[in-house]
C-alpha cells in the first residue's frame, strides 16, 4: 500500500509538471523586467555564435565534409552566422518566432554532423543539440521539449547506424556512442527542466497554505488578459474578519492554522480552472471566468463556507467582473474594485458580499 501510494506521488507529481503551462511571454517580461534579458540575449548568441564556429571548422578538418556534403556544411554554417546576426540586433523574438528558430537550429545541427565524413565525429557533435535544447528547456516547457529530445534521439541512432555500416558493424563502438550521446542530448535537459519546474513552482507558491502568492497569481492569470482573450471576468476579494483578534489571542499559531483552513475551504468550493492565491497577511483572491450573478453566488458559497468551517473567523468578500474579457481592463484593475467592495462589507460588519458597482 506504502509503495502503491508513493508512486501515486510520483506519478501526481509528473502529470503536474507536464500539464503546467509555461508562460512564454510572462517569462520574457519578467527577464526584462529585472534588467537581465540583454544578458540573456548575450549568451544566446555567444552560444550560437560557437556552434557557427564549430561547424565551420569543420571545413578545414582533414576529416571533414567533401563534395556535396561540404555545400551542406557551408549552407549550415551560414545559417548559423545569420542566426547569430538575428539574435544579436534584432528585438527578442515572440513565443512562435522563438520556436521556430529553435526547429532550425535542430535541422542545421543534425544536417550539419550527417555531412561530415567522420561518423563517429558526427555522431559525438550531435551533442550540440543540448544548446536549443536548454534555451527550450527554460522558454518553452516539457511539451515542446519532448520534441526536441525526439528529434535528438532520431539524429543520434540515425548517425549511429550510418556509423555501425561503415565501421565493419562494430556494435560495442556503435552502442557506447549511442550511450554517450543520448545521455547528454536526450536525458538532461528533461531532467534540468524538471528541477527548474519544481524551483518556479516554489518560487510561485505560499509555503503556508499552498496557494499560489501574488507573483503566481500574476503568472498564471496573465494569460487571461492576452489581447486575443474573451468571455467574463471574475475576480474574488476574501479577508477575514476578527483575524487580528485571534492572533492577539491565542498566538500565530493559531493565526495560522486558521489561514491553512481556510485555504482548504477555498481550493474545495471554486470551480475547475480557478486560480486561487493568497495575496498576502489574511488577504485571498480568486480569479474565476464567471459572469456576474454566477461569480456572485460563488462568493456566497465562499463566505458561508468560511463561516462554518472556519470558526472563528469569517470572511468580508469583495466582487468585481468584467463582462468583455481583458478588454479595457486588467489584474490590477480588478483587484482594485474588488478590494474597494472587500472593504465595504468591512464597513458594513462583515461577513458579507459586496459588488463592485
Amino acid at each position: 500500500m506504502q509503495v502503491s501510494g508513493s508512486r501515486s506521488i510520483r506519478l501526481g507529481i509528473l502529470r503536474s509538471w507536464w500539464r503546467d503551462p509555461l508562460d512564454y511571454r510572462w517569462l520574457v517580461r519578467t527577464f526584462k523586467a529585472r534588467g537581465a534579458l540583454g544578458m540573456m540575449k548575450s549568451i544566446v548568441v555567444m552560444v550560437s555564435l560557437s556552434l557557427a564556429v564549430i561547424t565551420g571548422l569543420s571545413l578545414y578538418s582533414t576529416a571533414g565534409p567533401a563534395g556535396w556534403a561540404r555545400a551542406i556544411t557551408v549552407f549550415t554554417t551560414t545559417m548559423m552566422i545569420a542566426g547569430t546576426v538575428l539574435w544579436g540586433f534584432w528585438p527578442w523574438p515572440n513565443e512562435r518566432f522563438s520556436l521556430a528558430r529553435m526547429a532550425t537550429v535542430d535541422v542545421l545541427i543534425t544536417c550539419g554532423c550527417l555531412a561530415d565524413s567522420n561518423r563517429l565525429f558526427g555522431t559525438l557533435s550531435l551533442m550540440m543539440l543540448v544548446a536549443p535544447g536548454g534555451y527550450i528547456a527554460m522558454f518553452h516547457g516539457p511539451r515542446v521539449l519532448v520534441l526536441h529530445e525526439g528529434w535528438s534521439l532520431v539524429s543520434v541512432l540515425l548517425l549511429a547506424g550510418l556509423m555501425l555500416r561503415e565501421h565493419g558493424n562494430d556494435v560495442a563502438e556503435a552502442a557506447s556512442v549511442v550511450l554517450t550521446t543520448a545521455a547528454v542530448t536526450v536525458m538532461l535537459m528533461p531532467a534540468l527542466q524538471f528541477c527548474y519546474w519544481v524551483l518556479r513552482i516554489d518560487a510561485l507558491t505560499d509555503p503556508l497554505t499552498g496557494l499560489l502568492n501574488r507573483r503566481g497569481l500574476d503568472y498564471y492569470s496573465s494569460a487571461w488578459f492576452r489581447p486575443r482573450a474573451c468571455g467574463p471576468l471574475g475576480l474574488i476579494t476574501v479577508d477575514l474578519d476578527r483575524f487580528k483578534n485571534l492572533n492577539d489571542t491565542y498566538g500565530h499559531s493559531a493565526g495560522d492554522q486558521a489561514l491553512v483552513r481556510v485555504a482548504t475551504c477555498l481550493r474545495a468550493s471554486v470551480p475547475s480552472g480557478t486560480v486561487v492565491a493568497r495575496s498576502g497577511g489574511e488577504e485571498f483572491i480568486i480569479l474565476t471566468r464567471l459572469a456576474e450573478d454566477s461569480a456572485v453566488a460563488e462568493a456566497e458559497r465562499m463566505c458561508q463556507a468560511v463561516e462554518s468551517d472556519c470558526g472563528p473567523v469569517t470572511a468580508s468578500v469583495g466582487v468585481a467582473v468584467t463582462d468583455s474579457g481583458p478588454v479595457g481592463a486588467s489584474l490590477q484593475d480588478l483587484i482594485r474594485s474588488s478590494d474597494a467592495a472587500m472593504y465595504r462589507a468591512k464597513q458594513l460588519g462583515g461577513n458579507m458580499v459586496v459588488v463592485t458597482t
